[in-house]
C-alpha cells in the first residue's frame, strides 16, 4: 500500500497532506529509470573493463599463443634468413672465386617473388590478421626462392669443380722420362744451336738425353692426336691433346704402345725412347704447346720434383748449348 505524505505548514500551523500530480509520477519514474539506465552502464563499462568473460578470456590466450608463435616463426624465418646470407657470402666470395666464376648478382639473388595478387586467396578469406600472415608468407616465399637460387649455385660450382679437376688431372705436369738424379736434361727451351746447321735456331721443346728405348711417359690425362713416323725432322712421334687448349709432342721415338684416338692417363707408358728422324744422339725432345704456342715445359714439372729440383732443372735447361735434334 503507498504510503501517504504529509508536510507542515507554517501558516495554518497544520499537517497538509501532499498531493502528487500524474506529471510528477512520470518525471520521478523517468527520472529512476535514466539514474538506472546510468549506473547500469556505469557497470558494464567497469565489467568490461576489469573483468572479461570465459569466451573473452579464451580469445585473449588464444590470441597471446599465436603472437607468441608468430614471434618464434619470424624468428625462425630471420635466423633462416642470416645462415643463407653467410653462405651468399661465401659462395660469392670464396667458392666462385676459387672456380673462376663472377659471383651472382644481387638483383638475382633477391629477385621478386610473385604478383600483386599471389595472396589474394588469403586476403579474400577475411583472416582477423591477415596482415600477420601475409607477412610471414612473403618471408617464406623470399626464403623459399634464394634457397633455390643457392642450390642452383652450387650445382654450377660443382660442375666447375668437376671441370677443374679434369682439368688439373689433364695439364702436363710431371716430367715424360724417368729423371731422378735430374742428370737427363740435356737441352733446354729457347734459342739453341742446330746440330747440324751449327747455327742458332729456336727449340721449341726441351730434350733428354736417353739410351734406346728408355719407356717414355704421358705428362697428363688426354687423347693421342696421332702417331707419326718420318725419315727427317721429328722422326717417330706422338702428339696428346690434353683438352683446354694443351697439346704435348714427344719426338725421335723408337717404338709406339699407343695409337691414334687412344685415351691415356697420366704416367702411362706411350713409347719407347730413339734416335729416329734429324736426330744425332739417342735423345727424346718433349714439347707443350697452349693453344697452338710452344711454352717452356719446365715451368709444368710440379708433381714430381721438390722445389729444390725444379731449381736445378731451370738452370740446367737455362744454359745456351747444343740440340740433340734438327728440325
Amino acid at each position: 500500500m503507498a504510503r501517504i505524505k504529509y508536510y507542515y505548514d507554517t501558516e495554518s500551523c497544520r499537517y497538509e497532506r501532499i498531493r502528487v500530480s500524474s506529471w510528477d509520477i512520470f518525471w520521478n519514474a523517468m527520472g529512476f529509470l535514466t539514474l538506472a539506465l546510468l549506473m547500469a552502464a556505469g557497470i558494464v563499462v567497469i565489467y568490461t573493463k576489469y573483468f572479461e568473460s570465459p569466451e573473452e578470456a579464451l580469445l585473449r590466450k588464444e590470441n597471446q599463443e599465436l603472437s607468441m608463435y608468430y614471434e618464434l616463426l619470424s624468428k625462425e624465418v630471420e635466423d633462416a634468413n642470416k645462415m643463407l646470407a653467410s653462405l651468399q657470402e661465401r659462395d660469392d666470395n670464396v667458392y666462385r672465386v676459387i672456380m673462376g666464376a663472377d659471383p651472382i648478382a644481387d638483383e638475382i639473388r633477391k629477385a621478386g617473388y610473385g604478383g600483386a595478387n599471389r595472396y589474394r586467396n588469403l586476403l579474400e578469406k577475411g583472416l582477423e590478421r591477415e596482415e600477420l600472415v601475409v607477412d610471414n608468407y612473403k618471408k617464406i616465399d623470399q626464403l623459399k626462392k634464394q634457397m633455390y637460387i643457392q642450390t642452383k649455385s652450387y650445382d654450377e660450382i660443382m660442375n666447375l669443380a668437376l671441370d677443374k679437376e679434369n682439368m688439373l688431372a689433364s695439364l702436363p705436369a710431371i716430367q715424360p722420362v724417368s729423371n731422378e738424379d735430374l742428370k737427363r736434361l740435356s737441352s733446354g727451351f729457347g734459342t739453341r744451336m742446330d746440330p747440324i746447321l751449327k747455327v742458332p735456331k729456336k727449340h721449341n721443346g726441351i730434350d733428354f738425353s736417353l739410351p734406346k728405348g728408355t719407356p717414355v711417359y704421358a705428362t697428363g690425362d688426354g687423347v693421342v692426336k696421332f702417331t707419326r713416323s718420318s725419315f727427317t725432322g721429328y722422326g717417330k712421334q706422338i702428339e696428346i691433346d690434353h683438352g683446354y687448349g694443351y697439346i704435348t709432342k714427344y719426338a725421335h721415338l723408337n717404338e709406339f704402345v699407343v695409337k691414334t684416338g687412344q685415351k691415356i692417363k697420366r704416367g702411362e707408358l706411350i713409347a719407347y725412347s730413339g734416335n729416329s728422324g734429324k736426330s744425332t744422339a739417342p735423345h727424346l725432345h718433349y714439347e707443350v704447346k697452349i693453344d697452338g704456342k710452344p711454352v717452356n715445359p719446365i715451368h709444368y714439372f710440379y708433381k714430381d720434383i721438390s722445389p729444390d729440383e725444379y731449381e736445378e732443372v731451370l738452370r740446367l735447361a737455362s744454359i745456351e748449348n747444343q740440340a740433340l735434334g734438327s728440325y
